[in-house]
C-alpha cells in the first residue's frame, strides 16, 4: 500500500477536526472493505486515512418515534440481526443480510455500504476514464466488456451504483445525517446519491470535510409490505447484476402507496416513479405487474453485453408487485 498517515479519532468532534484540517487529502475509512481494495491496488493515494473504528457514538440502533436511527458505523450483521430492524423494516434487514459474505458483513458498515465507490473494472484498475479525470469511458466503446454496466441515465460514465442497502433506504424514505465542522445537514436518500450529470467523480453528495454520522428511517413504511431481491452471478460475495427494493402499503388486494427502487442499472439507485404512480389504487395482481414491468424499462439504452438487464429488471418488478417467493416471469 502507499504510505499514509493513519489517524484514529475517538470522537465525532475529533474526526471532524481532522477532516477540516486535511480537506480533500483525507480519506474516511469505515469498515475498510472498499478502502483496502483501493489502497492495495495503489490507485488511491490519500495523505491521511481517518479510521472511524474507535468512535462508539457512530454505532448502534435506537428508536426514533416509531422509526429508527442507525449509526453509520453499525455493521451490516448487526442490522440484519437486530430485532427492531427485523420487526419494523425487514426490507433493510434482508438487504443487509445479502451483502457480500458473512465475514464482510461482520466488518462492513451501513455507512460504508452506501458510500462505496463504483466497481467498474476499468475505473478500479486505474484507467484514465471520465470518472478518474480523463476524457473517455472505456466501458462504452465497441469492444468494451460492459456486462455489469448502466442501462439508464448514462452521462459519459456508464458505471452503476453497487450498494445493496441503498435501494432499500430510498424505498423506506430514509434520511442521511451529515456533519461538517459545526454544521449539520440532513439529506433525503434520493438526494444523497448523485449521478455523473452532477459530479462524475463521485456517487454521493459527500464533500471534503463531510462525515456521515447516522441514517434515520421514518415510521412511514414500518411493518408494511415489502420485497427485496438480488440477482448475482454467485450466491455469496458478489455484487448485484440487478437488485430491487419495494415498500408498499397494501389494503386487502389493493396497493394504496408504494416506493420501488432498482439498483445495478444506473449511476444512482433508480427509483421507478412512473411505476409507483401507476400501481397506486390497483390490485397487487398479474395484470398490474405486467403493465408496470413494461413501464419500468421505458427509456433503457443497452450496451454490447448488458441487454439481459432489461428482461431481468422486468421480471423483478413483476415479482415485487405480486409478492412472489419464487422465480416466475
Amino acid at each position: 500500500m502507499p504510505a499514509f498517515e493513519l489517524v484514529q479519532p475517538g470522537s465525532v468532534t475529533d474526526a471532524l477536526g481532522v477532516l477540516n484540517r486535511h480537506g480533500a487529502d483525507a480519506w474516511v475509512m469505515a469498515g475498510g472493505m472498499d478502502t483496502f481494495d483501493w489502497l492495495k491496488d495503489r490507485i488511491k493515494k490519500p495523505r491521511v486515512v481517518v479510521d472511524l473504528g474507535m468512535i462508539n457514538d457512530l454505532r448502534g440502533i435506537k428508536d426514533s418515534g416509531g422509526g429508527l436511527e442507525i449509526g453509520a458505523m453499525t455493521t451490516l450483521t448487526t442490522i440484519a440481526n437486530d430485532p427492531m430492524v427485523k420487526q419494523r423494516f425487514p426490507l433493510l434487514a434482508e438487504a443487509a443480510l445479502i451483502v457480500a459474505s458473512p465475514q464482510i458483513r461482520n466488518q462492513g458498515t451501513l455507512g460504508g455500504n452506501v458510500s462505496q465507490d463504483a466497481r467498474c473494472w476499468y475505473y478500479r484498475a486505474g484507467w484514465p476514464c471520465y470518472r478518474a479525470g480523463g476524457n473517455i469511458c472505456y466501458a462504452d466503446t465497441p469492444t468494451a466488456v460492459n456486462r455489469e454496466h448502466a442501462i439508464f441515465n448514462a452521462d459519459r460514465c456508464v458505471a452503476v451504483n453497487p450498494s445493496d442497502t441503498a435501494p432499500a433506504l430510498i424505498a423506506l424514505d430514509a434520511q442521511f445525517v451529515i456533519k461538517n465542522g459545526d454544521n449539520e445537514r440532513v439529506v433525503g436518500a434520493d438526494e444523497f446519491f448523485i449521478g455523473p450529470g452532477i459530479d462524475i467523480t463521485r456517487l454521493t453528495s459527500l464533500r471534503p470535510g463531510d462525515l456521515l454520522t447516522a441514517i434515520r428511517i421514518p415510521a412511514t413504511f414500518a411493518g408494511k409490505a415489502h420485497y427485496f431481491e438480488k440477482v448475482r452471478d454467485r450466491q455469496v460475495w458478489d455484487f448485484a447484476l440487478v437488485n430491487i427494493a419495494a415498500s408498499m402499503n397494501v389494503s386487502g388486494p389493493t396497493i394504496s402507496d408504494a416506493r420501488m427502487v432498482v439498483n445495478g442499472v444506473s449511476a444512482t439507485p433508480y427509483r421507478l416513479n412512473n411505476v409507483e404512480a401507476f400501481i397506486k389504487g390497483k390490485a397487487r395482481d398479474k395484470a398490474t405487474a405486467d403493465q408496470a414491468a413494461d413501464m419500468a424499462v421505458e427509456g433503457a439504452v443497452t450496451l454490447r453485453h448488458n441487454a439481459y438487464k432489461v428482461p431481468l429488471m422486468k421480471a423483478l418488478v413483476k415479482r415485487a408487485i405480486r409478492g412472489d417467493a419464487a422465480w416466475t416471469s
